[in-house]
């Protein structure tokens, strides 16, 4: 808990204020939004190297159908196979999930930042070079609280959810029409997937309507930066293939 309060809550609090105190009129939603973009370029590395992880996995899908129907039901042959080709392309298939596992930290920091709200006692654990404002208005752009919930950015958290599943599920190649063995797992791993890509942004809303709106704002431009970065590595990948 020490670790945690250290190296993520109060950085995070701290940078929030900081923020808080260099935007004209102390918009607690603009340090939010400055807050996130700051943690996101931060994450800019490995986020990319993930989409790019991603993106390959995608376009190794027709070899991976192809072991699957040459292995059959011969499960330990069929991982040995996937792991050989996996090493030859280079690529590690659970490089996409990283992000998500260090993102999950931040988001629980942000959290408690703003479940614990920002009253004189929290504003006690300000770094010394932090200027204390004495009072943090929680009000986003004159009219929205970011300290209860709020149902429109939770909707909006969702629909931006929904653009970004559905972009990447866009990028994967087409199916192969014949029916092989082992098609039944391919044909249940999309309608996962596409089950996956209605559910998530129904989760989204169900468990933002419960958060603070300044962790739901939080989200919507993760979420922002998250669609923008997937076109722009994607648009790069494309490049990169041509010029090849």
């Amino acid at each position: 808990m020490n670790i945690f309060y250290t190296f993520l809550f109060q950085p995070i609090f701290n940078l929030l204020v900081f923020l808080y105190n260099l935007v004209p009129g102390g918009d607690l939603g603009i340090a939010i939004i400055l807050l996130t973009i700051i943690i996101k370029i931060l994450l800019w590395p490995l986020m990319s190297s993930s989409l790019k992880s991603q993106k390959v996995m995608q376009e190794l899908q027709p070899k991976l159908d192809a072991l699957k129907a040459e292995h059959g039901t011969d499960k330990e042959a069929l991982s040995k196979a996937m792991m050989k080709l996996y090493q030859d392309e280079k690529v590690n298939p659970l490089a996409s999930c990283l992000p998500i596992i260090i993102q999950l930290p931040v988001l629980i920091a942000l959290y408690n930042v703003l479940f614990q709200g920002f009253n004189a006692a929290a504003l006690n654990q300000l770094y010394p070079f932090i200027h204390n404002p004495g009072t943090i208005h929680t009000l986003f752009l004159g009219f929205l609280d970011l300290g209860k919930a709020n149902i429109g950015l939770a909707v909006l958290a969702g629909v931006l959810q929904f653009f970004q599943t559905r972009m990447l599920m866009q990028r994967q190649p087409p199916k192969q029409v014949a029916k092989k063995e082992g098609s039944q797992d391919e044909s249940m791993l999309a309608s996962m997937n596409k089950s996956m890509m209605y559910m998530m942004p129904i989760m989204t809303v169900l468990i933002g309507v419960k958060l603070p709106g300044g962790l739901t704002l939080y989200w919507v431009v993760v979420t922002v930066f998250s669609i923008a970065q997937q076109w722009w590595v994607f648009q790069e990948k494309e490049k990169g293939k041509k010029n090849a």
